[in-house]
């Protein structure tokens, strides 16, 4: 099990918290087409090692944050809140 360490709540496990996809990713802008909409909502890099990711402390705080995790081990680099800069 992951012991993530939420910018609020501090060091909870995994449980309690939910999986956001890949972080920092563009949204298209107003007026794209169906190429870029499914690019930005279907294909992901799905990298073999560090990645930043966004969760939610969902049976917490209820706050969205950023961690950034190594992919193939699991271990956890980093975590910080949505708009602040990377800790």
């Amino acid at each position: 099990m992951l012991r993530i360490e939420c910018p609020f709540c501090g060091l909870r496990d995994e449980p309690e918290f939910t999986y956001g996809g890949e972080s920092q990713v563009t949204r298209p802008p107003a007026g794209a087409g169906d190429a870029e909409w499914g690019e930005y909502l279907f294909y992901r890099e799905n990298a073999k090692g560090e990645q930043a990711e966004r969760w939610c402390h969902s049976f917490g705080c209820g706050q969205w944050f950023n961690v950034l995790r190594n992919t193939a081990t699991h271990e956890i680099l980093a975590t910080w809140a949505m708009g602040a800069t990377r800790g």
